[in-house]
């Protein structure tokens, strides 16, 4: 809402000094405001004891200046930056070009009498391949804009580095980007040239610029065991081709949704990539396009004959752009389809059963005296080949194994519970059950954890009172913190017993398939209210007195619905929270944070608790740092970081936010009518105005007015009480931004609004008008 009331030039040079000025790069000038993003790495990992090149795609890395990797062994060097050029850049990049073709082309023609035939120098190569590059990523038009710029970094793996993840991010003066993986490997590591320069249509690069060199179309050759990288471009088909013997097992395993797991533009949200192998004639041999329930594909190939043969890989719908990135495990490794149990009790070991191919054991053990409970990963290694690394879970119930029979026809009888109970769908149509004595209004939970360890079951759950009659079901419940799973798949119930007695619970495979693989943990247990926190984005860039929204989820369980007060911790500086409370039965909440420590220091990691009373005890839960990612522009999903990282950024050193709150929240909010708030500003002056917004605020709260009286400014709300309830609460986040005057515009034209200040996040209730009391609600009004 503009003011009719207008700001003075003291608080519009505080907002403007919100954002940082433009600043001149060799290929355009780029918004210093920006923090990094990125959405690609490629190749995505690399042997250890190797120095690689890695290209990240992204926006906004123009004054990327480190990589931060979580992990030891790693070494990053920034060499270059490269961004689309402007139509200026451009054409003079295409006339150099063609004097570059001039000289060249004079070389080869006989000089004329007393003249020197010109000397075309490393230099002019050099030169020559940097036109090639920036010319053919000017004109690729159909770069989508965020992967548009592109980083190229010099990485160097130490011999000793651990195998496995990494989470790197791209640093810069204006803040940290969003994590994305980078592995570590123990084979040779073969990557194609990346796409990034080279993916312009040859006729848009103009007749005079140099062509750059093409993507060979031939098959790569490669030499097992090894890694493989790739990216795929549209309509691309990707080939490797490599020699096998005759009984060989040879596995095909990809990583590409497991690298990026969602694209928020393109259907289905993923590259869905698609396997085909042939021989040396030509002749499909397999062909593979998911595992299971993975989109990413793998096969198992019992090599019929020696010979040459030829892996393909390529997208489903022939889709494909730069962040269309592959690793493929190639060659005769170990491969873990399955294990058993699932889990073990955290503090013991655990013996399991392995099934797959080329495993040097099927049994093992699993080492769970020092575990907590939590999820692990487990791998092998055959001949120093290391397998694929499978989910296990380690949990503090008592557990046993299924014993047959236990169908419905003669269930099992349980012990007391809690209990988890370990076992198989062994074969398609095979229904599991258990009997379980529940007491009358003492609430049960019958959970099915299959699919969130990797398990192919689609688990059904059905319960049955003690007279036989089915009083409960459930197929599929959506688990927030599984932010990853494409299917969630896994069966949940919480009941309260009408009546005490032996319950029955069935289980099944909803696609009524089955087999050894298609393991489950059931957990019964009397319910247990607690919770989980989530919170985004896992890294936070801002200036020091300033305040910068951020989104905090409550994953509730077991019907706990009480409030959850939140704190943060940091080693060095001080953070606050405003609005750092999840109100009664809400599921998020968004909030501000701010600190006084100045800028320049390294990213710094904090926590973020939330205490809250469960069973008359105070309990504390650490909050899982993660990043919102939507999937095919319209799904988003909590997608887990390592770390909660906290940038300061620009020159904030005694910088304050010149707007402050002068009413102290709550805000309460009643009927229609309409409630104040002031908030503190420098003194007004009569030819500037100023602007304040609702930022994603709840539906039926609205802000319908803003005016400047005196140095204060006033805002006001209404709630809509057909579309928000009495009781609810929650926080406000109000941004504020200063019209420029025309003598100030008149000065430079860079921008006739100051950038936007958040305020302090504004608690919030909705309270309700009573019909009987027409004098309170006179009362409130007037207080309001």
């Amino acid at each position: 809402m503009t003011t009719s009331s207008f700001l003075s030039s003291s608080l519009l040079a505080a907002l403007a000094a919100l954002t940082l000025p433009l600043t001149a790069r060799s290929q355009g000038q780029a918004m210093r405001n920006a923090s990094p993003q990125i959405g690609y790495v490629y190749p995505a990992g690399a042997k250890q004891g190797t120095t690689v090149l890695v290209t990240f795609g992204g926006q906004g890395l123009a004054r990327v200046d480190d990589v931060t990797c979580y992990g030891p062994g790693v070494t990053t060097r920034v060499l270059t930056h490269l961004q689309p050029l402007t139509q200026k850049q451009f054409q003079d990049l295409r006339e150099e070009g063609e004097k570059l073709q001039a000289k060249r082309a004079a070389m080869t023609q006989a000089p004329s009498p007393g003249a020197t035939a010109p000397a075309w120098t490393e230099a002019d190569t050099s030169r020559a391949a940097e036109i090639r590059a920036l010319m053919g990523y000017r004109v690729n038009r159909q770069l989508a804009p965020a992967i548009a710029e592109a980083v190229t970094v010099e990485l160097t793996l130490a011999p000793d580095a651990p195998p496995g993840p990494r989470e790197f991010r791209l640093h810069s003066p204006d803040g940290l980007s969003n994590p994305l993986s980078f592995w570590v490997g123990t084979l040779p590591e073969f990557s194609e040239v990346p796409a990034h320069p080279n993916t312009a249509p040859p006729g848009e690069r103009g007749p005079a610029a140099p062509e750059p060199k093409a993507r060979p179309p031939v098959p790569r050759d490669v030499t097992l065991p090894a890694w493989v990288s790739g990216q795929i471009l549209p309509g691309e088909v990707d080939r490797i081709r490599f020699h096998a013997h005759a009984g060989q097992r040879i596995i095909a395993s990809v990583q590409a949704r497991s690298l990026i797991p969602y694209l928020a533009d393109a259907v289905p949200g993923w590259f869905q990539a698609v396997l085909r192998l042939t021989d040396e004639a030509g002749r499909e041999v397999a062909f593979n396009d998911d595992s299971h329930f993975n989109p990413d594909p793998t096969l198992s190939i019992a090599v019929p004959r020696d010979g040459t043969y030829v892996l393909e890989i390529n997208d489903a719908l022939y889709r494909g752009r730069q962040d269309f990135i592959y690793r493929i495990a190639l060659g005769e490794l170990p491969l873990i389809t399955g294990l058993f149990p699932l889990g073990g009790t955290a503090g013991q070991s655990q013996d399991v059963r392995l099934e797959g191919w080329n495993l040097r054991t099927t049994q093992a053990i699993i080492d769970g005296r020092v575990r907590a409970p939590g999820r692990m990963e487990f791998s092998c290694q055959t001949n120093g080949l290391p397998s694929n690394a499978v989910a296990f879970a380690f949990d503090r119930d008592p557990e046993q194994n299924e014993a047959e029979p236990n169908d419905f026809q003669a269930p099992a009888t349980l012990a007391a519970l809690p209990l988890i109970l370990n076992g198989r769908i062994d074969r398609p149509g095979d229904v599991d059950a258990f009997r379980f004595h529940a007491e009358a209004q003492q609430p049960v939970v019958i959970e099915v954890v299959a699919r969130r360890l990797q398990s192919p079951l689609d688990s059904r759950l059905e319960l049955l009172d003690p007279n036989g009659k089915v009083v409960a079901t459930n197929d599929d419940t959506d688990d927030k913190a599984a932010g990853l799973l494409a299917h969630q798949a896994d069966s949940r119930i919480y009941y309260v017993p009408i009546q005490s007695g032996v319950h029955t619970v069935r289980l099944s495979d909803s696609q009524h398939q089955g087999g050894s693989t298609y393991a489950y943990r059931l957990h019964l247990r009397p319910a247990r209210p607690d919770f989980e926190l989530r919170v985004t984005p896992s890294a936070i860039n801002l200036r020091a007195g300033t305040h910068q929204p951020i989104t905090v989820y409550a994953l509730r369980h077991d019907g706990f619905d009480g409030p959850i007060e939140l704190g943060i911790q940091g080693r060095a500086g001080v953070f606050l929270l405003n609005g750092g409370r999840i109100p009664p039965g809400q599921d998020s909440v968004r909030l501000t944070l701010t600190t006084q420590a100045d800028a320049g220091v390294a990213p710094q990691r904090v926590t973020l608790h939330g205490r809250a009373t469960l069973n008359g005890r105070v309990e504390v839960r650490e909050a899982v740092p993660c990043d919102d990612r939507m999937q095919a522009f319209a799904y988003h999903h909590l997608v887990t970081a390592r770390e909660l990282l906290v940038t300061v950024v620009g020159n904030s050193r005694g910088f304050r936010s010149p707007l402050r709150l002068l009413d102290r929240p709550p805000l309460r909010l009643t009927g229609g009518a309409p409630t104040r708030l002031r908030v503190a500003v420098p003194a007004v002056r009569s030819d500037q105005s100023l602007h304040a917004e609702l930022s994603d605020g709840p539906a039926g709260i609205a802000l319908t007015e803003s005016n400047v009286r005196g140095e204060n400014l006033e805002l006001v709300f209404t709630a809509d009480p057909a579309k928000i309830k009495p009781g609810t609460q929650g926080n406000l986040i109000v941004r504020v931004s200063g019209e420029r005057s025309p003598a100030d515009r008149a000065k430079g034209p860079n921008r006739t609004r100051s950038p936007a200040v958040t305020l302090p996040a504004i608690p919030y209730e909705i309270q309700a008008l009573s019909a009987e009391r027409p004098q309170e609600n006179q009362r409130l009004s007037a207080r309001n």
